[in-house]
């Protein structure tokens, strides 16, 4: 199937409800009855991870904002090397590029679903976009942050631990004076720097950052579990507390894996503590990383250069550091008689069994303001196939309160946009590139296309687009057929 990823505006508006109230069902297919493997959460595939709807109509999976797939793999291309399969997440790729989504009026989301019909006969892509609104960083609520150091003897690598120490100089300097911050540092042992210092008292915390130092082993657990102590004592009801994590996450003493950690922090986790970790380094611990941050209740990043460093931790952390939605979840719903089978592309670490998506002891993603999350489908249609499509829903839990909301939005076969490349909107087209090429990167094989291909669809578009990050795509596919 030739389908993949995507995000961008879709049309129509869409609908939010209360506690556990479906979305409007004159807008949604009926939900047919679970297979005992549906029930389980199995929904049947093929080995291609194609689903057909016989047996599963229905997709669901956590919220997932994640970009760290993409920044490592993006460094590892740049220095001529391929990628590991393992360490490809064509979500986190997606996700890292620039959306146009409208923002909601309220702090729930906006649902965006559009799609487009693909080159092979009865074939095409549907996308769902999720959006949250974005504040200004001097209306955000005050921010407990406790910056956990990885100063062991692997952070020695030429650029590392520097990098970090100015991305966190730089980051004192945006924050507000309502805002608090503790630093911990660990290599085979964890030593707190500073407890948690109000803002007012910069250059206290400037001298402790200035005091990280690089040597010994790697004790991440040690660090982290020093971290989430340090923040709990200092817990704020009234602001967002966050632990970050810097690290290259090759932790070689203690616990090194990621389940034990987390069983480690568990408690203090579930006190509304969210965890963000930052990855650096040529040498990365990916999935310690990636794993942390999804099951700590946060997200994962990676840099690689000081201007990736000083986009994060000056221009984005200040303006997202706190939370518009707790456990968030996506359902996607076709209808049977218009697809005859699916492919969700990427989120392969964040499925959910159907009934979990009411289930709100069921853990989600967080999301933050201005976030966008987009998820896209590779669909088989039914020959002439007419009327709903699929039904996309969101819901969340509130921050404070815990309260869940839905949203939601469908759309129609003949709703679909009759050509992806010649018809289809700009970031449409971008996201499809994107995903083929995080797809091919990892399985040699991109839905019918090669890199050829792919370069010749990102040129075009880094050309009308005029958008950075597609133009540095173009090179991106061009190092990858260097290196292939």
């Amino acid at each position: 199937m030739l389908a993949l990823a995507g995000c961008g505006g879709g049309a129509g508006s869409s609908t939010q409800s209360s506690e556990r109230a479906p979305a409007r069902s004159d807008q949604q297919p009926v939900h047919p009855s679970a297979s005992p493997a549906q029930e389980k959460g199995e929904e049947s595939a093929d080995e291609n991870g194609e689903k057909d709807t016989t047996t599963a109509q229905i997709s669901t999976f956590a919220l997932d904002v994640d970009t760290a797939s993409y920044g490592y793999a993006r460094r590892t291309l740049q220095e001529g090397r391929w990628p590991a399969p393992g360490e490809i997440r064509p979500e986190e790729w997606v996700n890292a590029f620039r959306q146009d989504y409208a923002e909601p009026s309220d702090d729930g989301f906006t649902v965006h679903v559009d799609g487009a019909k693909l080159p092979a006969r009865d074939q095409a892509v549907l996308r769902v976009g999720l959006q949250t609104r974005a504040t200004e960083a001097a209306g955000r609520r005050p921010a407990n942050l406790t910056f956990v150091v990885d100063v062991s003897g692997s952070m020695a690598e030429a650029g590392r631990l520097d990098l970090v120490k100015s991305a966190l100089l730089k980051l004192l300097d945006q924050l507000a004076p309502g805002d608090q911050v503790s630093i911990v540092a660990f290599s085979e042992e964890a030593e707190v720097l500073a407890s948690m210092t109000p803002l007012t008292a910069r250059d206290e915390l400037r001298a402790a950052v200035e005091e990280l130092h690089d040597g010994g082993g790697t004790n991440l657990e040690s660090g982290l579990v020093t971290g989430y102590q340090e923040a709990s004592k200092a817990f704020r009801p009234a602001a967002t507390n966050r632990v970050i994590l810097l690290s290259d996450g090759l932790a070689n003493q203690g616990d090194v894996e990621w389940q034990a950690i987390l069983g480690q922090v568990k408690e203090y986790a579930g006190r509304q503590v969210t965890l963000l970790t930052v990855g650096v380094g040529r040498d990365y611990g990916d999935e310690l990383m990636e794993q942390l941050a999804d099951n700590g209740d946060g997200m994962a990043v990676y840099v690689s250069s000081q201007e990736e460093a000083d986009k994060i931790f000056a221009t984005q952390l200040p303006a997202t550091i706190e939370l518009r939605a707790r456990d968030a979840k996506a359902q996607v719903v076709f209808n049977p008689s218009v697809v005859e089978s699916y492919r969700l592309i990427g989120y392969d670490n964040r499925a959910l069994a159907t009934e979990e998506f009411r289930d709100d002891s069921v853990d989600g993603g967080e999301i933050g303001p201005g976030h966008s999350v987009t998820a896209l489908y590779a669909l088989r249609l039914k020959p002439g196939a007419k009327g709903q499509l699929a039904q996309a829903t969101v819901r969340w839990q509130d921050p404070d309160t815990r309260a869940a909301s839905e949203a939601g939005e469908s759309l129609r076969a003949d709703e679909l946009v009759t050509s992806v490349w010649e018809k289809a909107p700009l970031r449409l087209q971008v996201d499809m590139v994107v995903a083929a090429f995080a797809v091919y990167l990892r399985d040699r094989e991109a839905f019918g296309m090669d890199l050829p291909e792919l370069g010749e669809h990102a040129t075009r578009l880094a050309a009308a687009s005029e958008d950075p990050m597609v133009s540095e795509l173009v090179t991106l596919i061009d190092q990858a057929r260097a290196v292939g």
